[in-house]
């Protein structure tokens, strides 16, 4: 049972696969984080037919293990890259305005002048958020969207963060930021929004062989091998990109982040930007999220060697990561309190540099030898410019007709009425308490949003995985739910 033409779920799945083995695709989609997901929406909105195929799960990498902020890029100007700030203000004003408003809201951030926070990192934060604003100008973001910054007292800057130490606190600067319902969410409903106007989103099928006119495959739920022939074909598999082309060299880049309940933090209202010791253009976040969490993060460690499926954070981030925090507030927070972590690998184009945090944030689109596409690098926020790039490439150099790209102005899929009509009789009700998610979600999960598993539900279209506590006590529930579900598809 399809319920609207942006659904997806182990119905369509099975269609569409059957379809993609026989039929030849103008553009096959290799990667379904928000890349991926990104390119299919810009080729099918464009008038090419589309498969987008993902080995695991949509989001099951990088795209779900963001700091979920979409930026304008202040570090980026702290480290004299304006080019690429630029496009990050451009890019979210594009999001925040017109693509996601319903999945994005303005997150008020607070650098706060504290002993620990030197005058230099002071005058850096308040410059680069000045520059900042005028970027956001230049994109036409409205202040309505995101307020100006200013400078606030130390009163405010304690109700919005009342953990912060009041000795020799000066007050602050507050500015604002784009901050997203969910990474993943953003995933799904980029995706969605390709299946609603044609193309195939196939999870659990992996590619195994990439050609510039196609692919030998493996649909890993059945273990059957096929082909999918494409007129083009776009590797948008971030971190694994490597593995199907030998010519890209990706130098990943750890990421991680802890988990806190936002009352252990005095339920802060603004997030709270640390500056490492010692730097003008590297901060610590730690960010207030609508679930009663807070998220502190972020490293950029090298992360060398074999690539895990789920990368897990080191003792020595976890460490850094408190100390920062700790180094502007009252008491401490410890090392118990943390409720849960996660760590996500940057798929950063290997320049040579000394240290992953020194190398651009720009993506790269080049075709590889064996004549498919290449698209890696940039980050959340870019993903649009990227896609866009990536099918212009494929184009001209494969002779696509196509539209020009569309998706600088279309919409989103917002959330179908599916869950209003949910057959449950405990539809409003949470998965358990003390938790806001509803027994509705997760049945729309399985009937909508392409989930196919209970980890599928957990970890990627609800978060509740993110603390063990919480997934331990969900899963019975959320078990029963997606097999009654898939039952009735």
């Amino acid at each position: 049972m399809i319920l609207s033409a942006t659904s997806l779920n182990a119905t369509r799945r099975r269609s569409d696969l059957e379809l993609a083995a026989v039929d030849t695709a103008d553009v096959l989609v290799v990667g379904g984080g928000i890349t991926g997901a990104g390119v299919a929406l810009d080729a099918v909105s464009r008038g090419l037919s589309v498969v987008l195929i993902e080995a695991e799960d949509l989001a099951f990498g990088t795209s779900r293990w963001s700091s979920k902020l979409v930026h304008g890029g202040l570090r980026y100007l702290a480290t004299g890259d304006f080019a690429t700030a630029k496009e990050s203000a451009f890019e979210r004003h594009l999001l925040m305005t017109k693509i996601a408003p319903h999945l994005i809201q303005p997150l008020p951030q607070l650098l706060p002048f504290v002993p620990g926070v030197s005058l230099m990192q002071r005058a850096a934060g308040a410059v680069g958020m000045g520059v900042g604003d005028l970027l956001r100008m230049q994109a036409r973001t409205p202040r309505s969207v995101l307020p100006g910054p200013r400078l606030v007292g130390a009163r405010k800057a304690l109700s919005l963060a009342p953990p912060l130490n009041p000795r020799g606190l000066r007050g602050g600067m507050l500015s604002f930021d784009g901050q997203l319902v969910d990474d993943a969410k953003l995933v799904v409903t980029v995706a969605r929004t390709a299946a609603g106007l044609g193309a195939r989103i196939l999870t659990r099928v992996r590619a195994l062989e990439l050609r510039g006119d196609g692919a030998s495959v493996e649909d890993t739920l059945a273990g059957e091998r096929f082909e999918i022939r494409a007129r083009s074909v776009i590797n948008a598999t971030g971190v694994w990109a490597g593995g199907l082309d030998e010519e890209i060299t990706v130098r990943p880049s750890r990421g991680t982040h802890l988990v806190f309940d936002a009352a252990d933090l005095g339920n802060p209202r603004a997030a709270i930007t640390i500056p490492h010791e010692g730097s003008v253009s590297r901060y610590v976040f730690a960010l207030p999220q609508a679930d009663g969490r807070v998220i502190l993060g972020l490293t950029d460690e090298d992360a060398p060697g074999p690539l895990p499926l789920v990368p897990k954070p080191t003792e020595q981030e976890v460490s850094f990561l408190l100390s920062s925090l700790n180094r502007v507030l009252e008491a401490p927070v410890r090392q118990d309190q943390i409720r849960g972590s996660f760590a996500g690998l940057r798929p950063l184009i290997d320049a040579g540099s000394e240290s992953t945090a020194d190398i651009s944030r720009k993506h790269l689109v080049k075709q590889s030898t064996a004549g498919f596409i290449n698209v890696l690098g940039g980050k959340l926020t870019t993903y649009r410019r990227m896609a866009e790039d990536a099918v212009d490439l494929a184009v001209d150099v494969r002779g696509l007709h196509a539209l020009a790209s569309r998706t600088s102005s279309l919409r989103l899929a917002p959330v179908d009425d599916a869950i209003a009509r949910s057959r449950r009789a405990d539809a409003a009700e949470s998965v358990v308490d003390g938790l806001s998610v509803t027994q509705a979600e997760i049945e729309y999960a399985v009937r909508a949003e392409g989930a196919l598993t209970v980890d599928d539900v957990l970890d990627r279209r609800t978060r509740i995985g993110l603390v063990a506590a919480d997934r331990a006590r969900s899963e019975a529930v959320v078990s029963r739910i997606v097999e009654d579900a898939l039952s009735q598809l």
